[in-house]
This record gives C-alpha cells, sequence and structure tokens, in this order.
C-alpha cells in the first residue's frame, strides 16, 4: 500500500511540534494557576478548574490534584474506580474524554466526581449526530475521530489550519502512507519539542507513526470542538505535507519537492 514517500529520514511531514504550543501552552498554565488565586484567604480549594485544548490526562490529574488540594497522584489513583463511562474503543483510558472547559468545584468535588463530569461532556459532545455522520463519511469511528482530532489539536498553529490538517491526515490514510506525525512522538516520550531528530523516529512505540501505519491507539490529548470539527469535516484538498516556516506561515503541498523546499526555509529559519 505504501506509494512513492521518500525514506523517513529524509521527511519532515509536520511542523516539528506546534510552534504555538509553549505559548499557548504557558498561558494555559498561568491560567489553571490563577485559580486558587481569586479565592478567598479562608479557602484552599479552587472554585472552578479550567482544562485547555490539547492538554494530556497527565496535565489534567495535577490540575485536578492541584485544584481540589489533595497529595500528588490522587486524581490518577483515583481512576480503576471512577466508574467512566467511556466508549468501549478506550479500553478504560480516558485520554481524549478529558473535554477541555471550566468546570465548577465544590466542597464535595472529587478527584473521580471531576473526571466524571469531563468524561461526561466529552460524550455529549462528541455523541451528537453530526460527528457520528462525519466519521461516517472519513470511514473512521467516533473514537478514531477524537483520535485524529487531537492530532489536530497538537499540529496546528491556528483554528483556520485545523481543517487542513485534518485533510492531510486522511489524505495519507487513504494513500497508505504513514502519517509522519512528530507529536505522536512526543507523546510517546511525554515531551514538548518543536525538534524531532531522525533517532526520535526510530523509537519503538505504538505512538511512532513514522515507523507505523495507521492511527496512534489512541487520542494523544484532549480535544476541544474546533478540532473535533475539522475531523468530521476535513477541507477539501489534494495536500500530504506541511511545515510552518515561521509563526503564521505554514504551508501545505502536495508536492514532496516543494515540501523538501519548504523544510530548507524552516531549517534556515530555527
Amino acid at each position: 500500500m505504501q506509494t512513492k514517500t521518500p525514506r523517513r529520514g529524509t521527511i519532515r511531514l509536520t511542523r516539528r511540534g506546534r510552534i504555538a504550543l509553549i505559548a499557548t501552552g504557558a498561558a494555559a498554565v498561568a491560567a489553571a494557576v490563577a485559580v486558587p488565586l481569586l479565592l478567598p484567604d479562608d479557602d484552599t480549594r479552587a472554585e472552578t478548574l479550567t482544562i485547555p485544548e490539547g492538554w494530556r490526562s497527565g496535565q489534567v490529574y495535577e490540575a485536578v490534584d492541584k485544584a481540589l488540594d489533595v497529595p500528588a497522584g490522587t486524581t490518577k489513583k483515583a481512576l480503576p474506580k471512577a466508574d467512566l463511562k467511556l466508549p468501549k474503543d478506550a479500553g478504560g483510558n480516558p485520554e481524549g474524554y478529558l473535554f477541555p472547559a471550566t468546570y465548577p468545584l465544590s466542597s464535595q468535588s472529587t478527584p473521580a466526581s471531576v473526571l466524571s463530569y469531563m468524561v461526561n461532556t466529552a460524550g455529549k459532545k462528541f455523541g451528537v449526530g453530526q460527528v457520528a455522520a462525519g466519521a461516517d463519511r472519513n470511514a473512521v469511528n467516533v473514537y478514531q475521530s477524537v483520535t485524529i482530532a487531537s492530532m489536530i489539536e497538537a499540529e496546528a498553529g491556528s483554528k483556520e489550519e485545523m481543517g487542513k490538517v485534518a485533510r492531510v491526515i486522511y489524505n495519507r490514510l487513504d494513500q497508505g502512507m504513514p502519517l509522519q506525525m512528530d507529536s505522536t512522538i512526543n507523546y510517546a516520550l511525554n515531551r514538548s519539542t518543536l525538534a524531532t531528530s531522525e533517532r526520535d523516529t526510530k523509537i519503538n512505540s505504538p505512538y511512532n507513526t513514522y515507523a507505523r501505519m495507521g492511527l496512534p491507539p489512541t487520542p494523544i490529548g484532549n480535544p476541544g470542538e474546533e478540532a473535533m470539527r475539522a475531523a468530521t469535516n476535513p477541507t477539501p484538498g489534494d495536500w500530504l505535507y506541511f511545515v510552518t516556516v515561521k509563526p503564521g506561515d505554514t504551508r501545505f503541498t502536495s508536492s514532496f519537492e516543494e515540501h523538501q523546499k519548504n523544510v530548507g526555509e524552516f531549517n534556515k529559519a530555527k
């Protein structure tokens, strides 16, 4: 099924990580940290908890621990008894279904109840008819659509780019090409970086979309509505490659030769 794709060592499909990730992540962390500062002096627990788009489950667990003022690791340990209403395909892993939003907290809130609130919200957002219909049009199921949306969230530098990134993913799947997404390698290595080395692309992981065909086994973060909308309604186009040469200048193309030129400009601009 492999088409005429140059050897993996010579190609970078993605932008080597999301250029906007550092800025948006920093802003999101600042917002999350700022929440307790708004509380009365005699209250050690947050009144709300904000989960930004694209956060991984580990980041969510840490934020819940802090917001509820419980020992680190408490939320993650609560998972087995939380009875989360996840789709069967998730296999009990809530990654992708900890829906990004601002959640109210009370003195009765527990790690399990907060996680359930997030998963139930995702079920309402992702379980609507148009999501299922969009998944059918793209020959995937809803869980796979969430997985694709999580990659879109990690790769796209803006909402305007999301539909094009989605189209690149579907075009590559349709043509039997490896996705070669740096974001999935970052997930496997539990990091966020703007550069992926050739050594990184050879790691033994089901999330290594350079070495393995198809989608990663689970979502790689928790996507928001815009990313999910792009995953179910990708922008029409024949693109197979994209690279962000500099912030605000992401170039999509179906030509490997043109992509090489764009990557060359990216390397010069680093």
